[in-house]
């Protein structure tokens, strides 16, 4: 029997749980063997990301109509009950019966039938009040936002501390939002217009960016399988981190080191500002990474990207002194991309507390590489001040050859008087990411 979209999500969800996988990586093995319609492969794709999104929210309500304790359960029963229950109180274009038919008969099939009539009455409350469902304790509260977006208890508190209780639920509210795709054009090759033709041609639409110029935003589509993608017109970057490039002033005849460079946009970005005129050196730690920015350069033509095995801590002797600009987009808790990789807000905390002190190492180790006069540029997909902004003070206290500069955006109202700029999702319909741009003395 083909695979259904749910069982696709299903099948999905289960991977990730016990892989460990990124669900954009474990959903996109299932759908290559799955050869679902295209139409059957988005509903998959919504369930799988939409459950991982709500996973408290919908804990919270199977809690009220299951008598076993949802730790109890078999783990792949849950991810069905989740799934399911997904479906049923926030999908409004699927049947209620429809997700609970195919719940039961995805139970019998899937290697778990002795639990198909628990699957089936639970499900069979949750649509019976759907109308009605259990509030959520302690409005106006972190306990609240918790429960309501299913982000961990302490980073709504955090938000909160930091930014008021409107601010903190409208940046949860928008790591469960769709977030489209951002194509940055090739300009060495295209434009914007001849762009968005290739793909429409292809069955993809698009809008122009509302203001980062020579960027276009797309939905859906496999993006991989279009021309427009092997002629190397565009590769994928949020507008957030392609002003991570713009800010670094990159010119043609520079000495650029992008230090952490996987997935290698940054390196992209300068290269095509560059006009493919100076010297782009994409480094990473690991050299499975590095590769694939290899071949994504050779895609988009870009022949100034040369790649090495580095530790940004430890860089090599023969970059002291001698790079115009660097590029620093270190490895923080990614809590800025949780829109796009649902499964971030999972991270153990423990996890965390050591990243300022590896951000604080790599600047530097960096600093040395950058020539008086030079540009370094610190850049996180987070919006911890711990990892932002404390990490950057930390630096200059220990660095007084360095000093931040004040930068403009191509986003209206959005300039950086003091070097540092943090953007959220809900404020400016980019990832969470912060930029700060700091000069070293002549």
């Amino acid at each position: 029997m083909a695979m259904t979209a749910r069982e696709a999500a299903w099948t999905a969800l289960q991977r990730w749980r016990k892989n460990g996988a990124w669900s954009d990586a474990a959903l996109n093995a299932v759908l290559q063997n799955a050869q679902l319609e295209p139409r059957d492969a988005a509903l998959a794709a919504r369930i799988c990301y939409g459950t991982l999104q709500n996973l408290t929210l919908l804990d919270h309500y199977l809690s009220a109509y299951c008598t076993t304790p949802l730790q109890k359960l078999e783990p792949k029963v849950l991810d069905l009950l989740r799934l399911s229950a997904y479906q049923i109180v926030l999908l409004d274009k699927v049947p209620p019966r429809a997700a609970v038919n195919e719940a039961v008969a995805l139970c019998r099939r899937g290697g778990c039938a002795r639990a198909s009539g628990l699957v089936n009455a639970v499900l069979r409350r949750v649509v019976e009040h759907r109308d009605s469902l259990p509030e959520i304790p302690g409005a106006g509260t972190a306990d609240y936002l918790a429960v309501r977006y299913s982000h961990p208890r302490w980073l709504a508190q955090r938000y909160i501390d930091a930014h008021g209780y409107a601010f903190a639920e409208r940046a949860l509210a928008a790591n469960n939002a769709d977030a489209p795709a951002c194509l940055q054009v090739n300009t060495m090759k295209t434009t914007a217009d001849a762009l968005a033709a290739s793909l429409r041609a292809d069955g993809i639409s698009t809008e122009p960016h509302p203001w980062l110029p020579d960027a276009l935003l797309c939905r859906g589509g496999n993006l991989a399988a279009v021309r427009a993608f092997a002629d190397g017109w565009f590769y994928v970057q949020d507008a957030a981190a392609h002003c991570a490039a713009l800010v670094s002033g990159a010119q043609p005849g520079m000495r650029v080191l992008d230090a952490c460079a996987a997935p290698g946009g940054k390196s992209f970005a300068a290269a095509v500002q560059m006009r493919d005129q100076g010297c782009m050196i994409s480094c990473d730690i690991h050299e499975n990474k590095w590769k694939r920015i290899r071949a994504g350069a050779e895609r988009l033509g870009l022949t100034c990207i040369s790649t090495r095995t580095m530790d940004a801590r430890r860089p090599d002797a023969d970059l002291t002194g001698a790079m115009d600009i660097v590029l620093a987009d270190v490895p923080c808790s990614g809590l800025g991309v949780i829109r796009k990789k649902p499964e971030i807000r999972f991270k153990d905390l423990a996890e965390l507390e050591r990243l300022p002190g590896i951000q604080r190492d790599i600047l530097a180790g960096l600093a040395p590489c950058v020539k008086p006069g030079g540009v370094l540029v610190y850049s996180t997909c987070t919006v911890l001040t711990r990892e932002n902004e404390d990490v950057v003070r930390g630096f200059l206290r220990t660095h007084p050859e360095f000093s931040p500069e004040a930068f403009s955006l191509p986003l209206p109202g959005a300039d950086a008087p003091d070097g540092m700029f943090t953007f959220w999702p809900q404020e400016h319909g980019t990832d969470g990411f912060f930029v700060c741009k700091l000069r070293r003395h002549e």
